[in-house]
């Protein structure tokens, strides 16, 4: 008798494990700021949401909404473990964080990944517009299909990499849209002012789009901050000015590019950084090229007196990105949206 009743015991308690894990499904959002895009991309984007264990049987409950961006040549499905194995696996971190008292809120993450290998978030004729499809489309388009807390107190934004830069970039040019943001290892922060010609020898040999799926990563990164930052409709097949043209510097091309380094674009959008509930960037202090351009911006928030999070911590570029979104990032937002 004592046995069945502990078997009845372990059964109940795995049931309750399994149901405390959340739900994962993968939509299309319709993406008319994307429409027309020069590339050729589809308007209609897949975007992974993951639902907390409770959003089916609270009927009338409304949840608060993590946008979470991932980075260059990554897609929602591989940081959602649908793809194979990967650095970080957004279910199992979500599960982990509540598990360990973070409440549950959903998660939705689009799939950003371009013929470029990536949009950074920015808007352009060669991408298509998408600081305006993540901020307003995407936007409206879960708050229209789940029960949302549609305010900005119940979004926040956050990313790694490109998409810790794209956090950064909406955060400035979208206020009103995200209450509180967390851009983890942010690339891309600072401006290039005297690019070295033999970056650009790479991409200058790319005569096609079909041509930059085989390219190396540093090729297509020289590309796609091309095609978000000067782009050129006049000038098919790539419609992009590089920063070296014919082995000379562009000065024009290389300052509307900087234009939109987050470091320069800072001090046009205190503001708007001061409206936010709360803000937090990191890096790992392994990460040569991005630890020291974060903390230059923990530099400019503390010069503004902006209230922020700021953590250079033992790791590189992508070890500890797990770990960090289950026992920081998770957490963080937990905390701002209890705080509502």
């Amino acid at each position: 008798m004592r046995a069945i009743v502990l078997l009845i015991t372990l059964l109940l308690s795995a049931t309750a494990w399994a149901e405390e894990k959340g739900h994962y499904e993968r939509v299309t959002a319709a993406g008319p700021s994307l429409a027309g895009n020069l590339a050729g991309d589809p308007a209609d984007r897949e975007v992974s949401v993951y639902l907390p264990a409770d959003y089916a049987k609270q009927g009338s409950r409304r949840y608060n909404v993590l946008y979470l961006l991932h980075g260059f040549t990554d897609n929602d499905a591989q940081w959602f473990g649908r793809a194979g194995k990967h650095f970080v696996n957004v279910p199992e971190a979500v599960d982990s964080a509540v598990a360990a008292g973070v409440p549950g809120f959903i998660v939705v993450m689009p799939n950003a990944l371009t013929r470029f290998g990536g949009s950074m978030y920015s808007n352009s004729a060669v991408n298509g517009d998408w600081e305006t499809f993540v901020s307003r489309d995407l936007v409206k388009f879960i708050d229209a299909r789940y029960r949302t807390v549609a305010t900005p107190a119940g979004r926040g934004i956050a990313g790694h990499s490109m998409g810790g830069y794209g956090a950064l970039r909406l955060a400035m040019k979208a206020p009103g849209v995200f209450g509180s943001v967390y851009a983890m290892s942010p690339c891309c922060l600072g401006a290039n002012l005297q690019p070295d010609a033999r970056m650009f020898e790479g991409a200058q040999r790319i005569k096609s789009l079909d041509e930059i799926a085989a390219s190396d990563f540093f090729t297509k990164a020289m590309l796609a901050s091309a095609a978000a930052w000067s782009p050129n409709p006049k000038k098919p097949p790539l419609y992009i000015d590089l920063p070296y043209q014919d082995g000379k510097l562009v000065p024009e091309v290389v300052a509307s590019q900087a234009a939109n380094a987050p470091l320069a674009m800072f001090h046009q959008y205190v503001s708007a950084l001061k409206g936010y509930k709360a803000i937090a960037i990191d890096s790992g202090d392994q990460d040569a090229f991005i630890a020291p351009t974060v903390t230059q911006m923990h530099g400019l928030f503390d010069e503004y007196g902006i209230a922020h999070d700021y953590e250079i911590y033992e790791g590189d570029h992508l070890n500890r990105i797990h770990e960090r979104l289950v026992g920081k990032v998770l957490p963080f937002f937990g905390r701002q949206f209890a705080a509502k």
